[in-house]
C-alpha cells in the first residue's frame, strides 16, 4: 500500500488492516489494492456500520472495524454511477455532520430469490467457512450492526441481500461455488481469446521487421506474474452462465459516508472505476488484447512462478541502462521503447518502478522534445521516423499513468521544481495538426497524414491522463497548487498550436457523433471518444479562453450535428465505457446550449 504524501491521492497506511489484507488475500490481489478508508456504510443489508472500504483495481471490498472478515461489495463492472451527494446526514452531529462526504454508488445486482441472502448476518462462529452453500442461505435472521462508537446494535434488515457481497474463503479453492470468489485465485481471469505470441516489433518507416533477442526473455519474465489459469476460466464461465440464465438484474445503491475532512475515498473510487472501464473496453479489441497477453504456451497447465519486486526491478534496471546509453541509434531506441511499452501494459509493478526511476521519464520527455519539435523547427516538415518515434514515446508515457495514482514517486517527480517536468511534458506533446509537406497529394503525404493522425490520437490519450492527474490534485490540494486542471491548461495556453490542437480533437468528436462515420465504434475508438470528451469538457469548465474558442468555432456543429441518439447507436451497450461517454456528451451539449441561450439573451438586450 502506498503511504500518504502531501497533496496527493494517497491513503494513510493502517498497519493492522494492511497486515490483515496481506494474510487473507493472494499476492496478486493484495498487490493491486489501491486504497482503503474507514467510513459509515449503508446498504440494503447494512445499517450505519462503521467499516473499512478497501479498493482494488477490480472491485470494492468491505471489512469490519477492526477487520475480521473480508467481503465483496461490488465489482466495477456492475457500477453505473459514482456521485457525491450534497446533504447533511441525520445520524451524524457536529463537525462530523458538516464535514461528511456522502458517496452514492449505483450498481447492478441480481434480483434476489424468494429467500434472499444475508452475508453479513451469519453466525460469527462460522468464521470464513459457510455451513451451507451461499445459494441455499436465507436472510430472515437480524443483522448485527455497529454504531460509530463501535457498540453493537440489532436491527432487522431488508430481505433483499446484496448479491455481490460474500464471504472470502481462506482456501480460495477453484471449486468454491461462488463465481465472484474466483477473482481471489492467484491469477486474474484470462482474456476471452487464448493469448497469442508477443506482437512483432516494427522498425521505423518502411524498413523490414526486426526481432528482439535478449529482450524477449526479459520481457516474458516481467510478464510472468500475470499468467491466467485455465480452470478458473472454465468454472467462471459455467457459473456466470448459470447465474445469468436464472437471475434478473436490477439497480442497487451503496452509500458511503466518509467522516474525515481529508477523505480521498471519492477520488479513489472515480479513479479506479475510470481505469477499469477503459481497461475492460480496450481488452475487447483483439490487437490490444494480444499486446497485453502473455507470450507463452496457453496449452500448458503449469503456471510459472510469480516474479518478485526485486526481480522486476533488476530487469527494469537492465532495460533502463540500455535506453540511457550514449549514442544509441534511433532503431535501437525504437525497439527498446516498444519492449518497455509492451511490458508496462502487462505489469503494473513496472509502471510503478518507472516513476521511481526519474531518469527514464526525463529521458523520454527530452527525446520527445527533440524528435517532434527540434527537427520540425529546422525544416518545418514532419518525417515518418520522427512521427513514429514520437507516437511511441507518448503511448509509453500514457501507459505509465495507468493505475499508478497512489504511487508517491509519481507525484513527487511531476510536482518537483514547481512542476517543471510536467510543464515540459505538456508542451512537448502539442504539435501542429496540419501536415506541412513539400509535395501535396502524393502517396508519401497520405502515409505521413496517417502517422500524424496516430500521433494526435496518442497525444490526446496522454493529455487525458494529465487531466485526470489535475482533477485529483484539484480536490486534494489547496487552490492554486501545482498540477490542478486550471494549472495544466494555463501552462499549455502560450503554445502556438494549442488552439489548433483542441480544434482537431473537437472536430473528430463531431465527426464520430455525426451520421457521416461508420455505424458503430470499435473499442479503441470508443475509448478515444471518451478521452476526447473529457478533454473538451475540461476546456469548457476550467479555461475561459479555450471555452470561448470552442463555443465560437463549434457552436453550430454541436447544436445540429452532434445528437445523443446517434451517440447511442454508435456506442455498443456491452462496452463498459459507453454509458460514461454518453454522460459526457450530454454535459458538453448542455454547456453549448446554455452558452447559445446566453448569447441570444445578450443579443436581445442590445437590440432593445
Amino acid at each position: 500500500m502506498a503511504r500518504t504524501g502531501s497533496g496527493t491521492l494517497l491513503s494513510r497506511r493502517n498497519i493492522k488492516l494492511d497486515s490483515f489484507l496481506k494474510r487473507n488475500t493472494e499476492r496478486a490481489v493484495y498487490e493491486r489494492i489501491r486504497a482503503y478508508e474507514p467510513c459509515v456504510v449503508i446498504s440494503e443489508t447494512i445499517n450505519k456500520v462503521y467499516m473499512h472500504v478497501v479498493l482494488s483495481d477490480e472491485c470494492v471490498y468491505l471489512t469490519e472495524y477492526p477487520p475480521r472478515t473480508l467481503t465483496t461489495a461490488f465489482s466495477y463492472r456492475r457500477v453505473r454511477d459514482i456521485e457525491l451527494v450534497n446533504d447533511l446526514p441525520d445520524f451524524l452531529s457536529g463537525k462530523d455532520r458538516e464535514q461528511c462526504q456522502h458517496i452514492r454508488i449505483t450498481y447492478l445486482t441480481e434480483k434476489p430469490a424468494a429467500k434472499g441472502r444475508d452475508w453479513l448476518g451469519r453466525d460469527k462462529r462460522e468464521g470464513l467457512f459457510p455451513a451451507v452453500p451461499p445459494s441455499r442461505r436465507n436472510s430472515h435472521c437480524p443483522t448485527i450492526t455497529h454504531t460509530l462508537e463501535g457498540y453493537p446494535a440489532h436491527s432487522n434488515q431488508s430481505e433483499d441481500g446484496i448479491e455481490e457481497v460474500h464471504m472470502l474463503p481462506p482456501t480460495r479453492s477453484a471449486s468454491w461455488p461462488n463465481p465472484e470468489s474466483l477473482g481471489f485465485l492467484k491469477v486474474p481471469h484470462p482474456p476471452p481469446h487464448p493469448p497469442s505470441k508477443t506482437p512483432s516489433i516494427y522498425s521505423l518507416s518502411s524498413s523490414p521487421s526486426l526481432s528482439l533477442s535478449p529482450s524477449d526473455q526479459r520481457l516474458n519474465i516481467m510478464e510472468s506474474g500475470q499468467v491466467p489459469r485455465r480452470i478458473g476460466s472454465v468454472l467462471s464461465r459455467l457459473l456466470r452462465r448459470d447465474g445469468v440464465n436464472n437471475k434478473e438484474e436490477r439497480e442497487a445503491e451503496l452509500h458511503l459516508y466518509a467522516v474525515s475532512q481529508t477523505s480521498r475515498l471519492y477520488l479513489h473510487l472515480q479513479s479506479s472505476w475510470n481505469s477499469f472501464i477503459i481497461r475492460s473496453t480496450m481488452l475487447l479489441d483483439p490487437l490490444h488484447r494480444r499486446r497485453c497477453s502473455i507470450s507463452s504456451d496457453s496449452s500448458s497447465d503449469r503456471r510459472p512462478p510469480s516474479i518478485s519486486l526485486e526481480r522486476t526491478a533488476h530487469l527494469f534496471g537492465q532495460l533502463s541502462a540500455e535506453l540511457l546509453q550514449e549514442e544509441i541509434s534511433v532503431e535501437s531506441l525504437y525497439l527498446l521503447l516498444q519492449e518497455l511499452r509492451t511490458a508496462a501494459h502487462r505489469n503494473v509493478t513496472l509502471r510503478r518502478l518507472f516513476w521511481r526511476s526519474s531518469e527514464v521519464c526525463v529521458f523520454l520527455v527530452q527525446t520527445l522534445e527533440e524528435s517532434l519539435h527540434g527537427c520540425q523547427s529546422l525544416s518545418g516538415v514532419y518525417t515518418a521516423d520522427q512521427l513514429l518515434l514520437s507516437t511511441l514515446i507518448v503511448q509509453t508515457l500514457a501507459v505509465m499513468f495507468r493505475e499508478t495514482e497512489v504511487e508517491p514517486a509519481r507525484h513527487i517527480l511531476l510536482s518537483a521544481k514547481k512542476g517543471a517536468l510536467a510543464s515540459r511534458m505538456l508542451l512537448a506533446l502539442i504539435c501542429d495538426p496540419e501536415l506541412q509537406t513539400e509535395t501535396q497529394g502524393s502517396l508519401a503525404d497520405c502515409e505521413l497524414q496517417a502517422l500524424l493522425a496516430d500521433y494526435l490520437d496518442a497525444a490526446c490519450s496522454l493529455f487525458f491522463e494529465m487531466l485526470l492527474l489535475g482533477q485529483e490534485a484539484s480536490r486534494c490540494s489547496p487552490a492554486g497548487n501545482f498540477l490542478s486542471v486550471g494549472w495544466i491548461l494555463r501552462v499549455m495556453q502560450p503554445h502556438p498550436h494549442l488552439l489548433d490542437f483542441i480544434s482537431y480533437q473537437a472536430q473528430h468528436v463531431v465527426l464520430v457523433l455525426s451520421d457521416i462515420q461508420e455505424p458503430f465504434l470499435s473499442p479503441a475508438q470508443a475509448v478515444l471518444l471518451y478521452q476526447r470528451c473529457r478533454l473538451l469538457l475540461a476546456c469548457l469548465q476550467h479555461n475561459n479562453q479555450l471555452a470561448q474558442h470552442l463555443r465560437s468555432h463549434f457552436r453550430e456543429e454541436f447544436r445540429y450535428s452532434v445528437k445523443i441518439s446517434c451517440a447511442e447507436e454508435k456506442l455498443p451497450p456491452h462496452y463498459l465505457i459507453s454509458q460514461p461517454t454518453l454522460h459526457l456528451v450530454k454535459q458538453i451539449l448542455t454547456l453549448h446550449k446554455s452558452s447559445h441561450m446566453n448569447t441570444c439573451a445578450l443579443t436581445s438586450e442590445k437590440g432593445l
